[in-house]
C-alpha cells in the first residue's frame, strides 16, 4: 500500500482507518449503521497515525528477535524484537504473566502500547 506524502502531513488522514474503514457485520450488530461506524472510529481513532505516520507498516522492513512475527511469546513470558527499516532500528518488547504488556513497533510495523491484567492462566 502506497501512502502519499500529502496523506502523511494531513492530520485528517491520521484519524482514519485505511485498512478497515467500515466495521465488520459482527461489530455492534444491533446498532444502526451510522452509529456502528461512529463507534468503529472511536475504537481506534489513530489507526493511520500509529501504522503509517510513526509506524512503518507501509515500508519494507525485517524483524529479528525471540518471536519476531508475533506480539506475544506463545509459551508466555518475555518476547522481544527489532524492526529494521533501512538504517533505522525500532524496538519491541512484550510480556505475558499476571499482566499482558507490550510496547514498541509490533509485527506489522505499527507502534503500540498495552497493559492489562491477564485473564488467562
Amino acid at each position: 500500500m502506497k501512502i502519499t506524502f500529502w496523506q502523511k502531513i494531513n492530520p485528517i488522514f491520521w484519524f482514519g482507518n485505511l485498512d478497515d474503514p467500515n466495521p465488520p457485520n459482527n461489530y455492534r450488530p444491533n446498532d444502526p449503521a451510522w452509529k456502528r461506524k461512529v463507534w468503529w472510529y472511536f475504537r481506534n481513532p489513530l489507526h493511520n497515525f500509529t501504522f503509517y505516520i510513526i509506524g512503518i507498516a507501509d515500508k519494507p522492513f525485517i524483524s529479528i528477535g525471540k518471536y519476531p512475527s508475533t506480539v506475544f511469546n506463545p509459551d508466555g513470558g518475555w518476547n522481544w524484537a527489532i524492526r529494521k527499516y533501512k538504517w533505522i532500528k525500532l524496538p519491541f518488547v512484550s510480556y505475558i504473566g499476571k499482566v499482558k504488556f507490550y510496547l514498541g513497533w509490533r509485527e506489522r510495523g505499527a507502534i503500540g502500547f498495552k497493559l492489562t491484567l491477564n485473564s488467562q492462566k
